[in-house]
């Protein structure tokens, strides 16, 4: 069984009818046992940094979320989930994320030519393949949503990178803690085949 985390977060819904669509067995659930007994957590969402933390942190499942991670259960990011596990964001100071993972998520630069925030397809580069991946090929157009990036600490875990104005950190992977920057449930049949794979960790 799934656990989609539960925070009154946007964009939730849609991760669950994929997982469905996928055959998984799949809950949205906000109570921290039902995350806790869960085969593998998915913490999805779209919104702002420091909006969501605090309802993280006023529901408790900041501490449901790094007791995941510290037991070993496998944990998908998506997203504002992605920016979640890490340090600190700029669009929110002063405000701490979830530590799970170290690094921190920056404004996208203004390009000539480029918007802010990204919305659209961008295609994939595998600095450091990961268990994602598997049966996905580098070059692979995937769905953005986003105004801010990622610069992790350790580039070692990061699985994927794509161009836009500056190298996005797409996709990141360490130990059971994985994370995208895209929409898996969003980009199309190889978006799909990446959320089967972690159904299959």
């Amino acid at each position: 069984m799934i656990a989609i985390v539960d925070y009154d977060a946007g964009n939730i819904k849609s991760v669950e009818k994929a997982l469905q669509f996928l055959g998984a067995e799949a809950i949205l659930t906000g109570e921290r046992e039902r995350i806790l007994s869960a085969d593998k957590v998915i913490l999805p969402g779209v919104g702002a940094f420091g909006d969501a933390m605090e309802k993280l942190h006023r529901s408790g499942l900041d501490d449901t979320l790094k007791e995941v991670a510290k037991r070993g259960i496998p944990l998908l990011g998506i997203c504002l989930g992605l920016q979640l596990l890490f340090d600190e964001s700029e669009e929110s100071p002063g405000v701490g994320g979830l530590s799970i993972l170290k690094g921190k998520i920056k404004r996208i630069p203004a390009t000539e030519g480029l918007s802010v925030p990204q919305i659209g397809w961008n295609d994939l580069e595998y600095p450091n393949k990961g268990r994602l991946f598997e049966g996905v090929p580098e070059g692979t157009y995937v769905y953005f949503v986003h105004s801010y990036y990622l610069e992790a600490d350790d580039p070692g875990i990061v699985t994927a990178t794509c161009d836009y104005g500056v190298t996005v950190q797409a996709s990141v992977e360490s130990g059971n803690v994985f994370a995208m920057q895209f929409h898996p449930e969003k980009s199309s049949g190889q978006g799909l085949a990446m959320l089967k794979n972690f159904t299959l960790i």
